[in-house]
């Protein structure tokens, strides 16, 4: 069983438009039993990284979400999916986040126009299953004013240029985060999303 787990974020429809598209028929669930039940769970997010990790935590599923990570299943973070994984975000005046990477969420820098919005390529730093099948430098579809910056380079898989270096997909066992939007980048993009689901 797949979850997509709903906090109340706008875009859960297109992803899992994108899911089913693959031939997948993902749960969309706030309930934390759902969550350990499941055999894969994507975290999708629009919005607000302090906000979201709130969401979070008024429906109890920021525990749920660090169980699940620490048992080593498989779960993937969409763009504030991703960001609400590590410790601390500047993005409204400062939040804690879920604590579950070492690292901050910070902002681009002011001199670039925010958010980062539009197709941007992804240079793949580390071989990874997500990324079977994609060539390297291939576009995909952002829309962000912050990054995230590990404290652990090593967990970087993808990085993008603008006007910075920065990392637009980590991994760490079989956690996955990306700052794009795969449901928003076409064949490249569900391609992200069957290399996740399929069976391992």
């Amino acid at each position: 069983m797949i979850a997509v787990i709903d906090y109340g974020a706008g875009n859960i429809r297109s992803v899992v438009n994108a899911v089913n598209s693959l031939g997948f028929e993902p749960l969309v669930t706030s309930d934390p039993e759902d969550i350990r039940r499941a055999d894969k769970v994507i975290l999708p997010g629009v919005g607000a990284a302090g906000s979201t990790v709130e969401s979070l935590k008024q429906q109890g599923l920021d525990a749920v979400i660090a169980e699940y990570i620490a048992a080593g299943r498989p779960f993937m973070g969409i763009c504030i999916g991703m960001q609400v994984l590590f410790d601390y975000t500047e993005e409204g005046g400062g939040a804690e986040c879920l604590g579950i990477i070492p690292g901050r969420v910070k902002k681009l820098p002011a001199s670039l126009k925010v958010p980062h919005m539009g197709w941007n390529q992804v240079s793949q730093i580390n071989l990874h299953p997500v990324f079977n099948g994609i060539e390297d430098g291939v576009n995909f579809y952002f829309v962000h004013s912050y990054y995230v910056e590990p404290e652990d380079d090593g967990i970087i898989i993808g990085s993008t240029r603008y006007g910075i270096d920065f990392a637009s997909a980590v991994a760490s066992g079989n956690l996955v985060a990306v700052q794009f939007h795969p449901e928003k980048s076409g064949k490249p993009g569900l391609k992200i999303y069957n290399n996740f689901l399929q069976p391992q």
